[in-house]
């Protein structure tokens, strides 16, 4: 009878086996070593968490245990065929497999439903009238961009109460309110009844979300829930523009130093919309409520809901049946023929710029002497050389000798941007450059339009007001 031979071993189980269950693992491969030791006398035994390897000669440095052929007959059965541990193996494999891919596919389905909306291209279907109005955007590259519940907003603002309420906008209500984590916002509500609004939401979430400049207002989020439309902006402290500079009491606050920073950040604002973002944005609404200021006065541009997108390297007039946007600050050749350009926005700048210095608005005849609005007024003091009789009387206690040169450059180029004919009018990068220099010459503005019309009699002036009424967003269609 031969002798039993001797064999050296080493055995190995994952790091995350208990010892009960590396013990099993491991006296399930000595049972196969002893079914294969007839046939040869080595080898290597793998399984899904321990393996063995077996030779008739020392391969390692020392002995680890030494396993008497006894003690494996007593260990396990030598009944056990190595075909049945293999299925056995590979089925629990294939088990933990299949239960590992179900977990990964259930835990993708959670997390969609909170935050595919930022992850994937999606495609939103809003009916408008007998209009099917579908849009899509990429949202995965927005950082910061939420898309809110309709009850997360209603806890917000306290059910959309009056106390919360900061003012109306052209196409509803704006509200203040406060996020769980504390954060202020402005939610802009959408009319329910306003079927033109619908397209500025589309318009307005898809352009100012991919926005980023200082001198505009941020979006951070949007809802769209059935019928409610909403928007959610960064909650802007001091309010808009015309708060400030048409208000006796509160215009005392605005110096000439932070009513030239205004006008520097909203021209730095439209230049970047005009030829830095990476389309060509027109605004085509821009007036004193459509400027937030933040607690530090900076402005913000808002309000994109009229916003026209251009490819950048579009720069010829484009038309339009549909006129949008507020008497007194629609460039002529828009309000009257529907052209409209980026000289349209800088037309509208200029309007601004003038309100901004005299603290009176573009309409209303009692402001402006025997005209009907503020650019005749401010032509014919320009004209007469009594541009300082246009500064608002809150600034004469804050005018140091050497302001009144930035004041006639900033009036003068006011002018420049209100001219009749877009061709005569800076680009915003022009405009950026006289403001920011104090030696560059400026050149002799021409009149500009409307500057005519002077208030008649009482049935005149009462005719005229009312159609010309300042700081309302109106639509008009025009036959072509």
């Amino acid at each position: 009878m031969d002798a039993v031979p001797t064999l050296y071993s080493l055995a190995q189980c994952t790091p995350d086996l208990s010892a009960g269950d590396c013990l099993v693992c491991l006296q399930r491969l000595i049972g196969m070593v002893n079914a294969t030791t007839s046939v040869r006398q080595g080898g290597r035994i793998f399984v899904l968490r321990c393996n063995i390897r077996f030779e008739t000669f020392m391969f390692f440095d020392q002995p680890m245990r030494r396993i008497n052929p006894s003690s494996i007959t007593q260990a396990l059965p030598t009944g056990i065929k190595p075909w049945i541990i293999a299925i056995c193996v590979s089925s629990a494999v294939a088990l933990a497999a299949f239960c590992f891919m179900v977990y990964c596919r259930c835990l993708r389905g959670r997390i969609r439903k909170r935050s595919v909306r930022l992850r994937e291209r999606r495609t939103n279907k809003l009916h408008v009238g007998d209009h099917e109005l579908v849009w899509d955007m990429e949202t995965g590259m927005l950082s910061g961009f939420s898309f809110f519940e309709f009850d997360q907003i209603q806890e917000a603002t306290g059910n959309f109460s009056e106390e919360n309420k900061l003012g109306e906008g052209g196409f509803g209500p704006v509200y203040k309110g406060h996020l769980l984590q504390g954060m202020e916002i402005a939610v802009k509500r959408l009319a329910s009844h306003s079927g033109q609004g619908l397209v500025e939401f589309k318009n307005e979430v898809q352009l100012i979300a991919k926005l980023q400049h200082r001198n505009l207002v941020r979006l951070l989020g949007c809802c769209s829930q059935g019928e409610e439309k909403i928007l959610v902006y960064e909650y802007m402290p001091n309010k808009s523009l015309d708060f400030f500079i048409f208000d006796e009491r509160r215009k005392a606050l605005m110096d000439w130093n932070r009513r030239l920073s205004i006008i520097e950040g909203i021209a730095e604002g439209l230049l970047y919309l005009h030829k830095h973002s990476r389309l060509r944005v027109i605004h085509r609404d821009l007036k004193p409520s459509n400027i937030l200021l933040d607690n530090e006065m900076n402005p913000k541009i808002s309000d994109f809901g009229l916003a026209k997108i251009f490819s950048p390297n579009n720069t010829e007039e484009n038309s339009t049946r549909r006129v949008v946007g507020t008497y007194g600050y629609m460039a002529p050749e828009y309000a009257s023929e529907g052209l409209f350009s980026i000289k349209s926005d800088v037309f509208s700048f200029g309007v601004l710029v003038l309100e901004i210095l005299s603290g009176k608005r573009n309409s209303g005849s009692h402001q402006c002497g025997d005209f009907i609005n503020l650019l005749g007024y401010a032509w014919q003091l320009w004209e007469d050389r009594r541009w300082i009789d246009i500064v608002d009387a809150s600034l004469n206690s804050f005018l140091p000798k050497t302001h009144p040169t930035e004041i006639m450059r900033c009036i003068n180029i006011a002018l420049l941007c209100v001219q009749e004919n877009a061709v005569d009018r800076p680009n915003m990068l022009d405009v950026t450059a006289m403001l920011s220099s104090k030696t560059m010459i400026l050149r002799e503005p021409k009149h500009p339009p409307y500057f005519n019309l002077r208030v008649g009699n009482e049935e005149d002036t009462s005719a005229t007001q009312s159609c010309s009424i300042n700081g309302v967003t109106l639509s008009i269609a025009t036959a072509r």
